[in-house]
């Protein structure tokens, strides 16, 4: 029977100790895709893509201005329009239409392909900001915001992970003597 109390007692305080570490846990919460896309890197490789895809852009303001006037054209002569003039402002209007849907895609599909390559080439430098992070702010968790349904805003790491990578982008100057 004393061997059984002598046991419940080591066990308590050994539940007691863990306990006690729990609570001195240092917990962080990340959120690593915004870490990335609000960084410095992401900003280059978002004006890169606006100057690749002005045209485009140029392209479909050019085209929905197009159908924007055609329809106005319509509802202002629908009256005094004959079949025929209908039936080519309706054709016209679905080729504006396919030409704007044709370069969304294209674009679309070249955003999604960029933000891939962005993603993958950024895996290490995340890495590395992150365990910088851990290290200076001596966490001993890091958890997925997707994973935490709830969690106190002074848990984010995201914009420490930010500025770290920022901070480990930035080109080291050399002084010269």
């Amino acid at each position: 029977m004393k061997t059984v109390k002598n046991l419940i007692v080591v066990l308590s305080l050994a539940l007691f100790s863990q306990g006690i570490y729990a609570q001195d846990t240092k917990i962080g919460v990340l959120n690593a895709l915004q870490a990335l896309f609000n960084s410095d890197a992401a900003r280059i490789v978002q004006e890169e893509l606006e100057q690749e895809f002005n045209q485009d852009q140029t392209r479909a303001n050019d085209l929905t201005d197009q159908l924007q006037n055609l329809q106005e054209e319509y509802q202002q002569n629908e009256a005094v329009m004959t079949e025929d003039e209908v039936r080519r402002m309706n054709s016209n209007a679905q080729d504006l239409q396919v030409q704007l849907q044709l370069i969304q895609e294209r674009v679309q599909a070249a955003l999604q392909e960029k933000n891939q390559e962005f993603l993958q080439s950024m895996q290490e430098e995340l890495a590395a900001a992150v365990t910088d992070v851990v290290a200076e702010g001596g966490f001993d968790l890091i958890l997925n915001v997707d994973s935490a349904p709830y969690f106190a805003p002074v848990l984010d790491i995201t914009a420490r992970v930010t500025a770290k990578l920022n901070e480990n982008s930035q080109p080291v100057e050399t002084s010269e003597n």
